[in-house]
């Protein structure tokens, strides 16, 4: 039994194993696994002690399949307080899924910190979320999902924690920013306003800004989701760990029926 999302062929090449699946297709990956292993390149990008990850924006160019997958990143634009990072998820030369990040030179802002209150109940303290036997495969199974209040298969505004099953790649031990990552593009799918049966809400990316750094295994999707008049969504959601708020995170959402 595989443990991990991804094993590493060499130094940019990685195989993808079956936990990359998302729920629609065995052969089509949800996009938290690709997430954290892009962000995992950026982390490694010229590497600097006392830097942050503020801001990751993530485009969605095509489906990622399960399959070998090249990652490449680079330092885009240097400074020496803020720079920015890019990086690729490529499958057979062509790039399935491109993100770019600010890393900022951290401070002490502790006297004035701000947006630390609104606490969720902890994962300890929430019933394991329901999910039906034939969708326990591929991404929905390597995570462990715990409820607030809502959830994938109930329709509305959705509190939800999450924490992934197996390493990011095989042989790591994943760093928390790299946890929190295989979560946040789960915020439309928890608090989807429509029937995921009968109803396609896919998104084109991901934004996630971070006000702190992140800690620990657990993280909370406090989503909820808009559905226009013209098949366009936006989903969004308050990033928890169990000391708190840690960011947000937007989505755009491509909406038709199935």
């Amino acid at each position: 039994m595989m443990t991990s999302f991804y094993e590493q062929l060499d130094g940019h090449r990685f195989a993808s194993t079956e936990h990359t699946a998302g729920p629609w297709s065995s052969t089509g990956q949800h996009l938290g696994p690709p997430s954290a292993l892009l962000v995992r390149a950026l982390e490694r990008v010229a590497a600097r002690p006392g830097t942050v990850l503020s801001r990751v924006t993530f485009e969605v160019l095509g489906p990622v399949p399960v399959a070998e997958l090249e990652v490449t990143a680079e330092l885009e634009r240097p400074g020496r307080s803020v720079e920015l990072l890019s990086a690729a998820l490529s499958h057979e030369g062509r790039a399935v899924v491109r993100a770019r990040a600010w890393r900022i030179v951290g401070g002490d802002t502790s006297a004035v910190a701000s947006g630390e209150g609104g606490s969720l109940v902890p994962p300890q303290g929430c019933v394991p979320m329901a999910i039906p036997d034939d969708w326990r495969c591929g991404y929905l199974a390597a995570m462990e999902w715990r409820s607030v209040s809502g959830g994938i298969f109930t329709p509305g505004d959705a509190a939800v924690w999450a924490r992934p099953r197996v390493a990011v790649v095989a042989g790591e031990q994943p760093t928390a920013l790299q946890r929190l990552f295989t979560v946040a593009d789960s915020a439309s799918g928890v608090s989807s306003r429509l029937d995921i049966s009968n109803w396609y809400a896919i998104n084109t990316d991901l934004s996630v800004h971070l006000h702190r750094e992140p800690v620990g295994e657990w993280f909370a999707l406090d989503a909820e989701t808009v559905v226009g008049p013209s098949g366009v969504g936006v989903a969004g959601s308050v990033l928890h760990d169990e000391q708190g708020p840690v960011g947000r995170t937007a989505q755009s959402l491509f909406v038709r029926e199935r």
